[in-house]
């Protein structure tokens, strides 16, 4: 690997940014661009940001409770925060006025000295983009996970060298707001309908995905999903080669499971990496999140024995199909990550019939009518949750018996009572989270806190009924 990632020339110094977001990726932002020699205010909605005393003491100036259109509009730059829409007036107020609008990814990368990995898709992305670092770390290379998984791409900035392989998850959000982004090697796992309460249609979502792609060039490589048309469409309209992966479509060459083996395939015949069976992960689908990690890691150069000891060894992310425990012979699941309903679906389709899912949240488009089918299979009971719980119950009845619930609490006592051993009652909202918890995360953890009281209570009620006996 030779050669920088980042755009040469680009310098902010002296410059009058703003950034526009104070979680993660904006206070990130906005500590970088201050580093490099910009005069940077940040603002927020919130009347108060976590990082706020830190943001000052980097000599960055804040702008709180509001987003002042005059104030984006007289910047040299605005770098927006991936939960800010580039309809908010503020930021269209700096569009209208010339302002360069990018995000923090968009930002970060055009410093960074190494190569960059992309990951996207509807679903599957965190645990692909988890999975791909650590392959390339079992593989001795200096391979950093980032972007919308957690930790953001600007935080890696000082420590990039050109060796390093910055592996980064990118939403279609982060994406939107890339111009000169360009990843060596980018991955779409799949491409269905989400987030359509932000992009005005599936159109405009997919283009944004398709981003990913933009600025490759012939030297790069686009990693897609065989068995997803659509998302094959859009890598095969770029300049990389194309790398397929796939779990039941028939490929000539790339990754895929024959035999009971998790194969590369090529012209001169299948190379074994790993036994399929080998793989810890809950659920068929995110069988295809580890043939996309190792078709990814493959084209970086790492070999068939850092796949094996990666994967073999990988449990699968927080809050995406974790298996919670056992009470009383019900299995519970907490995947808060599917968010939509694609992810629900192939959450579902992994559980046997008596299944019982939490479902339900601020919803974010598509059709609930399409998880019918599974539910119906599996003589399924819904308990639905948040705002969406009216959508839910109307779209599901009929082909699940529907029950209401008011609160996390609620919802797995009501699950846990509707559940017979044997039966699983799993976490699949279907829904984004800011109805009634932070993220995603806060939403999975509170399923888990809840799980466990019951398991205390249900253990706390086995003690109170066992008989008296002398010491």
């Amino acid at each position: 690997m030779t050669g920088p990632q980042s755009t040469g020339g680009f310098s902010v110094r002296g410059m009058r940014a703003v950034v526009v977001g104070g979680g993660a990726s904006g206070t990130a932002a906005a500590r970088l661009l201050a580093e490099r020699g910009a005069s940077v205010t940040l603002t927020d909605v919130r009347a108060a940001i976590d990082s706020q005393v830190a943001l000052q003491a980097a000599g960055v100036a804040l702008v709180l409770g509001s987003n002042p259109a005059a104030l984006a509009a007289g910047a040299d730059l605005v770098v927006l925060s991936p939960g800010v829409p580039i309809t908010q007036p503020a930021v269209a107020a700096a569009r209208r006025a010339g302002v360069p609008v990018i995000g923090e990814i968009e930002l970060a990368s055009r410093w960074l000295r190494g190569r960059i990995v992309a990951i996207t898709g509807t679903k599957g992305k965190s645990t692909t983009t988890a999975l791909t670092g650590r392959i390339l770390a079992e593989a001795g290379y200096d391979a950093p996970v980032g972007g919308n998984i957690g930790t953001p791409l600007a935080t890696q900035v000082a420590s990039s060298t050109p060796a390093t392989i910055h592996v980064v998850e990118v939403s279609s959000f982060q994406l939107e707001t890339t111009d000169t982004f360009h990843p060596w090697i980018a991955a779409l796992l799949n491409l269905t309908e989400d987030h359509l309460d932000r992009h005005a249609s599936f159109e405009e979502y997919a283009a944004a995905k398709a981003r990913v792609f933009a600025r490759q060039t012939e030297a790069d490589v686009a990693v897609v999903n065989a068995d997803d048309a659509r998302a094959v469409a859009v890598a095969e309209a770029g300049r990389a080669r194309v790398v397929r992966f796939a779990r039941d479509a028939r490929i000539d060459a790339g990754v895929t499971v024959s035999g009971g083996w998790i194969v590369e395939r090529g012209g001169s015949g299948d190379e074994r990496l790993m036994r399929a069976g080998d793989v810890r992960l809950v659920g068929p689908h995110l069988l295809a999140d580890v043939l996309a990690a190792a078709a990814v890691a493959r084209a970086a150069g790492a070999p068939a024995d850092a796949v094996a000891g990666a994967v073999s060894s990988f449990r699968g992310l927080e809050h995406a199909m974790e298996v919670v425990g056992d009470i009383g012979g019900v299995r519970f699941v907490n995947d808060s990550k599917a968010t939509n309903v694609d992810a629900a679906r192939h959450a579902i389709e992994t559980f046997g019939p008596g299944l019982v899912v939490i479902m339900g949240g601020r919803f974010k488009g598509g059709d609930l009518a399409r998880l019918r089918p599974a539910l119906a299979a599996r003589r399924a009971t819904v308990v639905a949750i948040g705002e969406a719980a009216p959508l839910v119950q109307d779209a599901l009845d009929g082909a699940a018996t529907v029950r209401l619930a008011g609160s996390m609490a609620d919802a797995v006592r009501t699950a846990a009572d509707a559940a017979a051993p044997g039966g699983s009652v799993l976490l699949a909202p279907a829904c984004a989270s800011f109805d009634m918890f932070e993220d995603y995360a806060a939403r999975g953890r509170a399923f888990k806190a809840e799980v466990e009281a019951l398991r205390r209570e249900g253990e706390r009620r086995k003690e109170e009924r066992r008989p008296w006996r002398e010491p």
